[in-house]
């Protein structure tokens, strides 16, 4: 039943007996705006690598590829991501624990994100701070660019401080309980990333702000890579986590099932902490500064990285055969066509999973010594980062979008027909560009690179990449309609006037999880500071070495601004 109430006084009803879920909605949406912008600029991207060259018409507010890519990087990959995370691990965790939270701190974490984006927007949109979406010196961007990165750096780390208050709070009303498991993957995701910050943050304020302020004469670029890989590999796994966390904790309860083992997805994200920092070394294979047996051993740490993803799909993939076999499904795969497709939000996280076997097939060539050389500057990056962040991590946020937005608005999703299409094209569309991409990448296509603006001596460059280059053009118009699609949904629900009557609108779909005791191996598992410590212990053991050679050994280089 639809209410007819007043708009203030719906308002008002909607966040009364829940007022983080105003806070909530406003990362979810500043993030999925950001997404939108972001992703408009995706299919000149796609265009750029068919040969066709659309930026002309984006003048004069884009007025180079390198911007719209810089845009395009930032929007997707930096501010989308840390929105909509923050405002996640806030939100589940408090609906989880049933503890009150601290309205004032969410909303000073929310202005400090949006501060941040402002004031990186003002070195983007002025054209001035076109490095690529990195830190990557000698490229140097403006001052605010770096400025508002690190206020985003820093905004998406403060909810641990809160979840650690709420877990102390909750363990002190249940003790000897174990931490329920949303809380406990969220924080080992965020203490996974508050480790993994620490090179972006060294290079960002002891380095890059100065250097921009003209505080500094020059900055090493070794030096700056290597902090900015220590963070930047780790980066997907904090894109990521949040996802596992909705596999593991929220699908196969949509699926009519429930988590077939707590304690292997409490390992999986143990595991996650550990091995996620300590691999930046395998992408600088090709720098000389670094001792090859380093790169090795970065490159096996890598390797480890895909234990736990191989936990969570046996285990998520068992959740979801459990959930099958309850709607009544039989034989070997019979399950599989009882799950509920009709439903978008599900639909659109199990492609997400599709999409992320993927990226981590590709993930291995990736990490490997011999062949990371190969590919690593080449189309193929890019192709491969769209699997796993432009598509099991995005796909994964707009399929929870389809049951969050009604959840925080009590208003009905517009159209769970449209959001089923848009996650289709979002997949195929993802998936056709990874095609193009990666066989361009195999064909020593660059990435990062205009190629639909090169001079006319050398339009025949890559001629022998003409069936992949027509590929990810396509793939462009399918991701067109898929934005279209999608937004079309978003849009409409946010600003539909009515609302369901309290009660009605859609539940937060918890596995059920009972109050489990603080003994044996789940203890062991829960004491979250014994595993900080022994991540941190492994960060030092593999970067301290080199860390101190470069630091002792710095070669400033001055600035560059190409673009």
């Amino acid at each position: 039943m639809v209410g007819s109430i007043p708009n203030s006084r719906a308002i008002a009803d909607v966040y009364s007996a829940h007022p983080e879920k105003k806070v909530t909605l406003y990362f979810i949406v500043t993030g999925f705006v950001a997404l939108l912008v972001g992703a408009l600029l995706g299919p000149f991207q796609a265009f750029n690598y068919a040969g066709i060259n659309l930026y002309g018409i984006l003048k004069p507010l884009i007025r180079s590829y390198y911007q719209g890519l810089t845009i395009h990087g930032v929007l997707n990959a930096i501010v989308f991501t840390s929105f909509v995370i923050t405002g996640l691990m806030y939100y589940l965790p408090i609906r989880e624990l049933k503890v009150k939270a601290n309205l004032t701190y969410m909303w000073i974490n929310y202005g400090v994100m949006v501060a941040g984006l402002l004031i990186a927007a003002l070195g983007i949109l002025a054209n001035t701070s076109n490095v690529l979406y990195t830190f990557y010196p000698p490229l140097q961007g403006h001052w605010s660019f770096y400025i508002g990165a690190a206020l985003i750096v820093v905004g998406s780390i403060m909810p641990l401080f809160e979840l650690l208050r709420l877990r102390s709070k909750w363990k002190r009303e249940h003790s000897g309980a174990v931490t329920p498991i949303v809380t406990y993957m969220s924080l080992m995701t965020l203490l996974m990333w508050t480790l993994a910050s620490v090179g972006i943050v060294t290079e960002v304020v002891w380095f890059l702000i100065p250097w921009s302020l003209g505080l500094r004469e020059g900055v090493d670029p070794l030096l700056s890579r290597t902090l900015f890989w220590f963070t930047a590999h780790p980066i997907v796994y904090y894109w990521l986590l949040p996802a596992y966390i909705s596999w593991y904790a929220l699908v196969p309860k949509q699926a009519g099932g429930e988590l077939v083992s707590d304690s292997l997805a409490r390992l999986a994200f143990v595991m996650f902490l550990l091995f996620s920092t300590p691999v930046g070394f395998h992408h600088q294979f090709t720098d000389p500064g670094v001792p090859a047996a380093w790169k090795m051993i970065h490159s096996m740490l890598t390797m480890f990285v895909g234990i736990p993803s191989m936990l969570t799909a046996f285990t998520v993939a068992g959740s979801l055969e459990y959930g099958g076999r309850l709607r009544g499904g039989k034989g070997v795969l019979g399950w599989i066509g009882k799950l509920p497709w009709g439903n978008a939000s599900f639909t659109a996280q199990i492609l997400a999973m599709l999409s992320f076997i993927v990226g981590g097939a590709g993930g291995i060539v990736n990490a490997s010594f011999s062949l990371n050389p190969l590919i690593h500057k080449t189309a193929w990056i890019p192709g491969h980062f769209h699997t796993k962040v432009g598509t099991a991590t995005t796909l994964t946020f707009m399929g929870m979008t389809f049951w969050l937005i009604p959840h925080l608005t009590r208003k009905k999703l517009y159209s769970n027909t449209l959001a089923l299409a848009a996650s289709w094209f979002w997949f195929i569309g993802m998936m056709v560009f990874a095609l193009g991409m990666h066989w361009q990448g195999l064909l020593s296509v660059p990435r990062r690179a205009f190629i639909s603006g090169m001079a006319e001596n050398l339009k025949n460059l890559y001629a022998d990449a003409a069936t992949p280059q027509f590929i990810t053009g396509i793939s462009g118009v399918l991701l067109l309609i898929a934005i279209i699609l999608y937004w079309t949904v978003l849009f409409a629900t946010l600003l539909a006037k009515e609302r369901v009557d309290e009660g009605q609108e859609p539940k937060i779909p918890f596995v059920t999880s009972r109050e489990m005791r603080s003994e044996g191996t789940l203890k062991l598992l829960d004491n979250l500071l014994f595993w900080f410590i022994m991540a941190v212990i492994i960060v030092l053991v593999a970067y301290l070495p080199s860390l101190i050679t470069m630091f002792s050994n710095q070669i400033p280089v001055p600035g560059l601004k190409p673009w």
